[in-house]
């Protein structure tokens, strides 16, 4: 299945769940901690945290933290945090300086990180956090169960810990791992006691690491010239392998040649790809490779010849437990420049025959990593075959709008699956479009491309990340062509016809620009017509993603409706349920619900007091008689303490009045696909895991319309909003089993979609309803996903009865 996350980390970005304790870590973990730094007896002047990655790949640190909690926290406590960026190197170590004390003789080694947090030399917690927003947790039983953590060393005393604190701590003595980084998930039987010994990815105050010089090669005399460096045992294709896994995984290896084919010189994961210009026969082992130079911008150019000895690792985009596949890659490398000006090595065209039909082999389940490669069968591994070699499309039809990483999805198959805006349309999970491809611009010459725009080429090496798994990484991109897609506009309908409308509006809260509340409003009153009712996905409490308590969301509304009324819409009036606390999921401190608003001069809306964030909703009266049927409260929640709604949202249910009649709406918010693994990813097919719990929820939202329409047959049921899966997915079928109407079908196959991800355009957001709703009509109002200018990253839909 495709991730509903967007390419390159727009909007909203769901972490990876790391497990604090349940999980001991097999790569990144925190390897030592020195607090003593610059105190009375240290020798060292900083205090200072060392990670350590026990895995064969690189370990990303982009978005990741550490962050220090004193040893006997408070409920007042605050985290203290140091952002990190740049990798861990498979086998290797980073070093974050911290706090500089008024004492100590001797300097740290180069960090690789700096902050300036004052820890305790004697007791206190360090995390490992997947996020640089400041942790919440002041136990230890909160912080194990807060999945952004990824590793906890707690010292001395600490509260908060992995089984038993390590002790031992003192101003000089820090705690420390063995050379293996074992990790148990118990602090006192994992470190222990010793004297600092800070290491950076260089391998600086510790063992030194591989010797950078490459092989001798030159003569012994002084009075001889000096004779240039020779190519080693291995070629690239050796070091690529016939699988996914390179067989020279952790081994260094010397004097790889290569010609320069692309340059990658900003960001942290910074680097060059290398192609062999005298390749083997055979078709299945690549003959390009990245050589990944970390946070050091890499010193060559495209056409120079180069020989490069450095570390073989399998780098994980996302970490090994994300399900993505490895990037092969040279670490840490020493680089010799034979020459330069060389012509880059054959490049292979790609078109609308080249890559197979059959996007994955599948092992039910497994890992495809020891599968031997089949690039003529399936896509993924024509490019893993191809991995980090030139390849070259010509003109190309968009099918991903261009986002602000300069990342564009393309298709190489323009007759497959195609929408009538020029994407391409997501039908099944056997059927991914595996003619598409992003394009990352390496150029300081970004498209910003819509879709159904075309792509005039592109050129580069084959690439693979976490967003949308394998990509050009264009050193040569073409112009863009407009294919002229126009935001749509909703057909208005009578006056005797009410019209309800679903809209995710993208963690909307007052701390936005006012721009991003009159373009949504535009798209209210311009594109959708103005709605009778609306269910809004992603509202936010008022002071946004500020962690303070704030769970109230009445400003945010407010400024929106003000919104709407200046775009000349109308004075529309809400109804909503504050959460608890952090306990309804989305964006840490945003406290995101559903929320209804309506135009109190079309329907009104049914209040009955009662409705909180715990209390469930239920069904009142036999319906016996005419409109005998009720709610017990309104607005109120679905079974709100049900385990199907854990950290994620709860359905809102309202009962409104449309010229006499009952009409019951239902806005929900599903969880997201967050810890399924990529479509594009090791394991196939992929494990949806996040769908355990939308089955769940969509069991509770279904018994509940059940109960409604057992007690009144023709009631008018509206159950809309952002389901987060697909028309054919297992929640979809439970949601509208024999209660429910789900209106994305009632489209053409080509036009069911209302999200673009990877290239895919597909169904997130749904309209359903029941029997009792005669003639409906139905739209998904396109205004957002197919441009790269978007108000939100989803689309509008909107049905109108009478």
């Amino acid at each position: 299945m495709a991730l509903a996350l967007p390419v390159g980390l727009v909007g909203t970005l769901i972490a990876l769940p790391f497990t604090a304790q349940a999980a001991p870590s097999s790569d990144a973990v925190i390897a030592e901690v020195y607090g003593g730094g610059g105190n009375s007896g240290a020798t060292l002047t900083n205090d200072f945290i060392e990670l350590g990655n026990a895995g064969s790949g690189s370990f990303d640190l982009t978005g990741w933290s550490v962050q220090y909690l004193p040893g006997a926290p408070t409920a007042g406590s605050k985290w203290q945090v140091t952002a990190l960026t740049g990798a861990i190197p498979a086998g290797g170590s980073y070093l974050v300086a911290e706090s500089k004390g008024t004492g100590g003789t001797t300097e740290l080694p180069t960090p690789d990180a700096s902050g300036s947090i004052a820890m305790s030399g004697t007791s206190g917690t360090v995390a490992l956090v997947h996020s640089t927003t400041p942790l919440s947790c002041v136990t230890a039983a909160d912080c194990a169960a807060d999945g952004s953590i990824k590793d906890v060393v707690g010292f001395g005393t600490a509260t908060v810990r992995e089984t038993s604190p390590v002790p031992g701590a003192s101003n000089t003595a820090s705690v420390s791992r063995n050379a293996s980084l074992t990790d148990t998930d118990n602090n006192a039987a994992d470190l222990s006691a010793s004297a600092p010994s800070p290491r950076n990815t260089t391998g600086g105050g510790g063992e030194p690491g591989p010797d950078p010089t490459p092989t001798p090669t030159g003569p012994t005399d002084p009075t001889d010239p000096p004779t240039p460096p020779t190519p080693g045992e291995l070629r690239i294709h050796d070091i690529q392998g016939n699988t996914r896994l390179s067989p020279h995984v952790g081994k260094t290896v010397t004097n790889v040649p290569g010609v320069v084919t692309g340059v990658r010189s900003t960001g942290s994961s910074r680097g060059f790809w290398i192609q062999d210009s005298q390749p083997d026969n055979d078709p299945v082992t690549s003959e390009g490779v990245f050589v990944f130079t970390g946070s050091t911008t890499p010193q060559v150019k495209v056409g120079d010849s180069v020989l490069v000895t450095a570390k073989v690792a399998e780098y994980y985009p996302g970490g090994a437990s994300s399900g993505a596949q490895s990037l092969t890659e040279l670490s840490g490398p020493t680089t010799v420049v034979l020459s330069s000006g060389n012509a880059v090595p054959s490049v292979e065209l790609v078109d609308a025959k080249t890559l197979p039909k059959d996007y994955a082999p599948s092992v039910a389940g497994g890992n495809i990593e020891p599968l031997t490669l089949q690039p003529t069968v399936y896509t993924l591994d024509w490019l893993e075959s191809r991995e980090g070699m030139v390849i070259q499309v010509g003109d190309s039809r968009v099918v991903g709008a261009s986002n602000s990483y300069g990342e564009t999805w393309i298709t190489t198959k323009p007759t497959k699956n195609p929408t009538p805006r020029g994407g391409v349309v997501y039908t099944d999970y056997d059927d991914p479009n595996s003619g598409r491809l992003l394009v990352t611009a390496l150029t300081s010459d970004r498209p910003a491309a819509n879709v159904g725009d075309t792509l005039k080429g592109a050129t580069g090496p084959v690439d693979y990340g976490t967003y949308g798994g394998y990509s050009i990484q264009a050193t040569a991109l073409g112009a863009v062509t407009k294919g002229g897609i126009e935001p749509e506009v909703a057909e208005q309908g009578s006056d005797d016809e009410l019209s309800v409308a679903t809209y995710n509006v993208e963690n909307l809260d007052p701390t936005d620009p006012q721009d991003k509340f009159d373009r949504l409003a535009q798209g209210i009153v311009k594109h959708l017509g103005s709605p009778d009712i609306l269910s809004l996905e992603e509202i936010q409490d008022n002071n946004g993603a500020k962690d303070d308590g704030t769970v109230a969301s009445d400003q945010t509304l407010a400024k929106f409706i003000e919104a709407i009324k200046a775009a000349g819409g109308p004075a529309y009036e809400w109804r909503s349920i504050d959460p608890q606390d952090k306990t309804d999921g989305g964006e840490p401190g945003g406290n995101i619900r559903t929320s209804f608003i309506y135009n109190p001069q079309r329907v009104t809306f049914v209040d009955r007091p009662g409705g909180d964030a715990t209390t469930a909703v239920e069904v009142v009266g036999t319906g016996k008689k005419d409109a005998d049927i009720s709610l017990s409260v309104s607005p109120g929640r679905i079974n709100p303490t049900s385990g199907a709604w854990s950290s994620s949202r709860k359905p809102l249910v309202g009962e409104f009045l449309f010229r006499g009649e009952q009409v019951f709406v239902v806005g929900n918010h599903f969880n997201s696909k967050g810890g399924d693994h990529p479509v594009h990813g090791r394991f196939q097919p992929p494990t949806l895991s996040s769908e355990t719990q939308r089955l769940a929820q969509a069991k509770e939202v279904n018994t509940f319309v059940a109960d409604l329409l057992d007690k009144d047959k023709d009631a008018k049921v509206v159950v809309l909003g952002d389901i987060n899966d697909y028309q054919f997915s297992a929640p979809l079928d439970v949601l509208t089993k024999k209660v429910l109407k789900d209106l994305i079908n009632t489209l053409p196959k080509n036009e069911r979609y209302s999200y673009v991800y990877d290239g895919n355009s597909q169904t997130l957001d749904h309209i359903l309803v029941s029997k009792g709703v005669k003639d409906p009509q139905y739209d998904v109002v396109h205004i957002n996903a197919e441009f790269a200018d978007q108000a939100s990253d989803h689309d509008p839909q909107v049905v109108r009865f009478k």
